[in-house]
C-alpha cells in the first residue's frame, strides 16, 4: 500500500510555511493522541503517522530531499540517516510534548488546557443539538440556528491589546514562562503568573475585551442539512466554534441532530413502518385504497381474504439513503376493524351470511381447531 502523502496528513499545503506546520502537527497530535483516544488503534496509528510526517517536514534538509523525491528519499541504502527518523534527537518529542526547556507552549499544554508561548489559543469546538422533522430529514432542510460564542474583539482584531499598543517581553518571568522558587535547598519552577506562561504581556490591555481578545456575542448561521438523516447524525461546520487568541487556530461547530417522533410513520433504518385500518369488507372482498406516504399519496392493492396484521411494502416510499443513489421502502401493515354496532339490517345480512357459511356450528377456524384439540 502506498503511502500517505505528508503533507496530506498534516493538512496542509507544499508551500506551509515552519510555524504553519508546527500549528497543523499539534492540532493533529492532540486529535489523534493515545492519551486522548484510549484504546483505539485507529487514532494511535494516525498519530504515529502525523508524528513520522512532522518529524519529515520540520527538517529543512529532510523537507527538501522529500519534496523532490517522495518517500523515496528516505529508503534505499544510506536511508536510516537522512530518513524521518534519521539523526534522531531523543529530546525532539520532549520539547514538541512539553515546550522548549521545559517552558510550555507544546502538545501537553494543549491538551489540558494552555496556551502557546505566543500567548495564541486555539479556539474550543462547540456543539448545537437541533432538532427536525422527519418530513425535513427526509427531503433535507437549510435551518438558521443562533447560538452564544466568543467571537474575536473588533476593537483590537482579537489581539487583547488596545489600539496602537503591543504586546512585551513578560517582565517577571523574562520571557521564560515560567519562574522559580526556592524552598531551601529544593527549587520549584511554576507557571509565571504575571503572563499566564505566555511569555508576553500586553503592553495596554484592549479596552473593549479587557485582554482577552474575544467577546460573547450571538451568531446566527444558516446549516444545511442533507436528505436522509437520522437521530445522532453529527454536522460539522468548520472555524464556526470560539475564536482563538493571538492568531491561533478557531474551533468548530458540531450540530448534533434529533429526528422528532413522527405521529404516523416509525422509522426502521432507510425503512418507514405504518399501521392502517382497513374495512372487513375491503379485507374479505379486496380492493384499492391510497395510503399516506412521505411523498404524497399512493395506491396499495388488498387482495381478497386480507387477514388482520398482514404487512405490504411500497418499494422506494422510505427514507432516502445518507449514502445516496436509492431510498429505503414504506411497510404497510393493514388492521381489520370489526364494527362496533349494526344496524337492523346490517345484523340482518350478516346473520344470514353466518348461516350460509356454517359460521354459528364452527366459531372457529378449522385449521386453528386441528392444532389445539390435541391440548383439550
Amino acid at each position: 500500500m502506498a503511502k500517505e502523502d505528508y503533507y496530506d496528513l498534516l493538512g496542509v499545503s507544499r508551500n506551509a510555511t515552519e510555524e504553519e506546520l508546527k500549528k497543523a502537527y499539534r492540532k493533529k497530535a492532540v486529535q489523534f493522541h493515545p492519551d486522548k483516544n484510549p484504546g483505539n488503534k485507529e487514532a494511535e496509528e494516525m498519530f504515529k503517522k502525523v508524528s513520522e510526517a512532522y518529524e519529515a517536514l520540520k527538517d529543512p534538509e529532510k523537507r527538501a530531499a522529500y519534496d523532490r523525491f517522495g518517500h523515496a528519499a528516505f529508503q534505499g541504502p544510506g536511508a536510516g540517516a537522512r530518513g524521518p527518523g534519521g539523526f534522531h534527537d531523543p529530546f525532539d518529542i520532549f520539547r514538541e510534548v512539553f515546550g522548549q526547556g521545559g517552558g510550555g507552549g507544546g502538545i501537553f499544554d494543549e491538551m489540558f488546557g494552555g496556551g502557546a508561548r505566543d500567548g495564541s489559543r486555539d479556539g474550543s469546538d462547540l456543539r448545537y443539538d437541533l432538532e427536525i422533522t422527519l418530513e425535513e430529514a427526509a427531503r433535507g432542510v437549510e435551518k438558521e440556528i443562533s447560538f452564544r460564542k466568543l467571537t474575536a474583539c473588533e476593537h483590537c482584531h482579537g489581539s487583547g491589546a488596545e489600539p496602537g499598543s503591543k504586546r512585551v517581553t513578560c517582565p517577571t518571568c523574562r520571557g521564560a514562562g515560567q519562574v522559580r522558587r526556592s524552598g531551601g535547598i529544593i527549587v520549584f519552577t511554576q507557571t509565571c503568573p504575571a503572563c499566564g506562561g505566555a511569555g508576553v504581556k500586553i503592553e495596554k490591555p484592549c479596552s473593549a475585551c479587557r485582554g482577552e481578545g474575544r467577546v460573547a456575542r450571538t451568531t446566527k448561521l444558516n446549516v444545511r442539512i442533507p436528505p436522509g438523516v437520522d437521530t445522532g447524525s453529527r454536522l460539522r461546520s468548520a472555524g464556526n466554534g470560539e475564536a482563538a487568541t493571538a492568531g491561533g487556530t478557531p474551533g468548530d461547530l458540531y450540530i448534533v441532530l434529533t429526528v422528532k417522533e413522527h405521529e404516523l410513520f416509525e422509522r426502521q433504518g432507510d425503512d418507514l413502518f405504518c399501521e392502517i385500518p382497513i374495512k372487513f369488507t375491503l379485507a374479505t372482498l379486496g380492493g384499492s385504497i391510497e395510503v399516506p406516504t412521505l411523498s404524497g399519496k399512493a395506491s396499495l392493492k388488498i387482495p381478497t381474504g386480507t387477514q388482520s396484521g398482514t404487512t405490504f411494502r411500497l418499494r422506494d416510499r422510505g427514507m432516502p439513503s445518507l449514502r445516496g443513489g436509492r431510498h429505503g421502502d414504506q411497510l404497510v401493515r393493514v388492521h381489520v376493524e370489526v364494527p362496533a354496532t349494526l344496524g337492523p339490517e346490517q345484523r340482518r345480512i350478516l346473520e344470514e351470511f353466518a348461516r350460509v357459511s356454517g359460521d354459528a356450528h364452527e366459531p372457529t377456524s378449522r385449521k386453528f381447531f386441528e392444532k389445539a384439540k390435541k391440548f383439550f
